[in-house]
């Protein structure tokens, strides 16, 4: 039953060797490159054209690099130019010019005057920190939002958890470009995923070694592939949710739970997606009689966010995060992508009904995998998430393409969560991963 995981996972550990690595880096920036023009060409939205034209020529720069990798192994295999610390170095200047870039580009446009260098997130995120300064929720009420003008009403709407408010804080302070909260999504990203790095650095190599090959791929996986690099620079709350669930994975590679619960907490306080990631942390807790302190971090942390919040305005905080993502707000989100859920839902008799009926038998699913398989190492709790993450993202009525750097994410970090000789291999078949 468990036999074709392993052979599953061989094949690709196999291609992703080849060449030393450098082979799957080509198709991941030649892809890449691609998907920019297209972008930069074909998108209805300005902010996704102004990204491609820039990280276009960012992943064209970075091809080219490997390529010239590739050659110079072909030469002399032992060349450090084609080696993984160089791999690392052409990860980091891509990532710099096709996400990083195109971030403050867009941010000191929109500081000049570009009202369209921005999608709507942004906006949502910087008035909730300024509402969070002068009320003390970052939250409109119900009625409050319906006294707006028809056109700005789905504007007045946050759904995100109350500590995504804080990206928004300095451009309440102070408007500039260095203020807009993309560049704070930059930073809360870039650090969490340094940590988790360091951390699984720690545990992975010799003193003195480089980074493992899987890491790197992960990395590369949260940053440089177009649907983050994309995110980021136009809109990109969800990265720093991304980043600090990725470190709490790593956190619990290296069995340190309390740590691992704090980082998925953080997520947890900034947007629902990381709580299904929470709910799974503990589970495996519970497997190493620690749930009560992943708990402690997963649970803790959202709620001390969520308290002032819900003493200031209540009725504000339910119309924010529970009505609105429901569809029960005076305006519907506009998260449409067509995938399965949605097609259902907008196409079928009682489609919606059918829809979130599917969308609860895969969660049902999966809280059954969970009780009777219950994972037992952090790389079968990255693909748990992953997989019932892809799952619930296709199924769900109202969704958004940029969702699945979340699932993808998770599936590509997993091999990155082994540790050497500690099992972790073993307890990943034995849960069925």
């Amino acid at each position: 039953m468990t036999a074709p995981a392993p052979t599953s996972r061989h094949g690709w550990r196999s291609l992703d060797a080849a060449a030393g690595g450098l082979a799957v880096d080509l198709g991941l920036y030649a892809i890449s490159a691609a998907f920019a023009a297209v972008t930069a060409a074909t998108s209805t939205l300005a902010p996704h054209r102004a990204w491609g034209a820039v990280a276009a020529v960012g992943y064209l720069v970075a091809a080219l690099a490997v390529t010239g990798q590739l050659l110079l192994r072909h030469r002399d295999p032992g060349s450090p130019l084609a080696g993984l610390p160089a791999r690392w170095v052409v990860t980091a200047s891509a990532w710099t010019a096709t996400a990083l870039l195109p971030v403050v580009l867009q941010s000191l446009q929109r500081a000049g005057g570009r009202t369209d260098r921005a999608q709507e997130e942004v906006v949502v995120v910087e008035e909730s920190g300024r509402r969070l300064v002068d009320t003390g929720t970052p939250y409109l009420g119900h009625d409050a939002i319906a006294a707006l003008p028809p056109g700005e009403q789905l504007l007045g709407y946050t759904p995100y958890q109350p500590g995504m408010a804080l990206f928004g804080l300095p451009r309440a302070l102070l408007d500039t470009g260095l203020t807009d909260a993309r560049v704070w999504f930059a930073v809360g990203t870039a650090v969490a995923l340094a940590l988790a790095v360091r951390t699984l650095r720690s545990t992975h190599r010799p003193a003195g070694a480089p980074a493992t090959a899987p890491v790197l791929r992960g990395v590369q996986a949260a940053t440089v592939l177009p649907v983050c690099a994309l995110t980021l620079a136009t809109g990109g709350d969800d990265l720093p949710v991304l980043a600090l669930c990725l470190l709490a994975l790593a956190y619990a590679a290296v069995d340190r739970p309390g740590r691992a619960g704090v980082a998925v907490g953080l997520a947890g306080a900034l947007k629902l997606f990381a709580w299904p990631v929470a709910l799974v942390l503990i589970v495996w807790g519970l497997t190493r009689r620690a749930g009560l302190r992943v708990a402690a971090g997963a649970l803790g942390v959202p709620i001390a966010a969520l308290l002032p919040v819900l003493l200031v305005d209540s009725d504000a905080l339910i119309e924010n995060v529970l009505r609105f993502p429901l569809g029960l707000g005076l305006v519907s989100s506009p998260a449409q992508s067509p995938f399965p859920g949605q097609l259902i839902a907008a196409n079928l008799p009682a489609g919606r009904a059918l829809a979130a009926g599917l969308l609860l038998a895969a969660g049902l699913a999966i809280a059954v995998r969970l009780a009777r398989r219950p994972p037992r190492s952090a790389t079968s709790v990255a693909l748990v998430c992953g997989y019932g993450l892809l799952a619930a993202i296709l199924l769900m009525p109202s969704t958004r393409f940029g969702y699945l750097l979340y699932p993808l994410a998770f599936l590509v970090w997993a091999p990155a969560l082994d540790r050497p000789g500690s099992g972790n291999q073993r307890a990943e078949t034995r849960d069925g991963a």
